[in-house]
């Protein structure tokens, strides 16, 4: 029995999404634009990367036409003339989200149906009733930050503050999220998540996506980083997922990264997890080699979107992409006869954009494995039928939510 794979490059957009306007951005596209500027090698970058964006294992899968499919336009260096592969093509989103959260459901089969609360851009951003409960709750005297911000910048600002004051930094962003910074050894990991779990039955009422624990480490603003301790508080799924349907049917389901995080545990399976991208791929290659007949693998690699593409660092996310490119041949070697891969995205989040929140784009479809042919998938009208084509290609039943390529 065949295996199926779904490799998700966390904001990895292709630009093009047809209500992008509505969310103030038309024309993002955060491949195009990374390889427009890799193409012109702006004076104003610092490091070691130079020269044109160098992807040649996608770009042999067919990512020129994932641009093509959503925008028209092939970006530089990603002629189809050397598109020998897979099919490949684009999918818009129809979940009212721009978040990983609805992005991956939506992948999986089960778009967003409702509307994600958010917090005005205002400071204070969050509602009295909302830090009054949360500071009785946890026995804190306060807390700090309480607007729209970066999370590493947020750090470097209220950091050293929150040392003096044992006041944790909350925030938030464009997306449906409210995010707790604290110092892993100064406040506590264990605290930290305490708290967080605290702050999600409170904003549960709000309905907001996701609550996320921000562990840092350093003793100033010149030193501080974030550590791989991030965990996810969500919402549960509804109960059709793409993994749910492999588990209900005795697959063996793998998940690597955040995948875990983003569906609440439900029905993922054994979890793999890696500090970085490259951790996380190491895990993925384990997961694959051991993965069952008939199994379902779900990866999520979050530093393109963590670190570079809300720090708005185009050379830094170029370079992702070539170590990540540099290393799917490891990922090829263990694919099997009648295996499919899909490599894809889940929002978009253009480095060149202004801001640090996420883009509205349509993400890459790269469908691929040994045996499987040529062709293009065209622009798809949902995420959903990424998991509609794993579904039939595994044999598992369909959800009530896209048409499969």
């Amino acid at each position: 029995m065949t295996r199926a794979f779904i490799l998700v490059l966390d904001s990895f957009g292709v630009g093009g999404a047809p209500d992008a306007q509505s969310y103030g951005d038309e024309g993002a596209d955060t491949l195009g634009h990374i390889a427009a500027r890799c193409a012109r090698g702006d004076a104003d970058w610092q490091g070691t990367r130079r020269g044109p964006l160098r992807v040649p294992h996608m770009r042999s899968l067919g990512l020129g036409e994932c641009s093509r499919s959503a925008t028209g336009r092939v970006p530089v260096g990603l002629d189809l003339a050397h598109w020998e592969s897979g099919y490949a093509g684009s999918a818009a989103e129809c979940s009212t989200g721009k978040d990983s959260q609805s992005g991956h459901w939506e992948i999986s089969g089960t778009p967003v149906s409702f509307e994600w609360g958010y917090f005005p851009d205002t400071e204070p951003c969050f509602p009295e009733s909302l830090v009054a409960a949360l500071c009785e709750r946890a026995g804190l005297d306060g807390i700090l930050g309480n607007k729209h911000a970066s999370g590493t910048e947020i750090i470097a600002e209220l950091g050293e503050e929150h040392l003096r004051t044992g006041k944790p930094i909350c925030y938030t962003s464009a997306d449906s999220v409210f995010q707790i910074a604290a110092h892993e050894e100064a406040f506590g990991l264990e605290r930290l998540y305490s708290l967080c779990k605290a702050a999600r039955e409170i904003v549960d009422s709000l309905r907001i996506g996701r609550v996320i624990a921000r562990p840092f480490v350093g003793t100033s603003a010149a030193d501080f980083r974030r550590t791989a301790h991030r965990r996810d508080y969500g919402v549960p799924p509804p109960d059709k997922t793409l993994l749910h349907r492999a588990q209900a049917s005795g697959r063996d389901v793998v998940s690597v990264g955040k995948i875990g995080d983003l569906f609440c545990h439900c029905a993922t399976g054994r979890e793999l997890k890696g500090a970085d991208n490259d951790a996380v791929f190491d895990r993925m290659l384990d997961g694959a080699r051991h993965l069952g007949d008939g199994g379902f693998l779900f990866a999520n690699f979050v530093d393109f979107d963590t670190a570079y593409g809300h720090r708005r660092d185009t050379q830094g996310y170029a370079a992702a992409l070539e170590r990540f490119d540099a290393r799917l041949p490891e990922f090829l070697a263990c694919l099997r006869h009648g295996d499919l891969a899909v490599i894809t995205g889940d929002h978009g989040c253009d480095p060149t954009w202004p801001g640090s929140d996420h883009t509205r784009e349509c993400i890459p479809i790269l469908a691929f494995g040994p045996g499987i042919s040529c062709g293009s998938v065209g622009r798809r009208t949902s995420f959903a039928d990424i998991g509609a084509t794993v579904a039939r290609h595994l044999r598992l039943p369909q959800s009530d939510f896209g048409r499969a390529f």
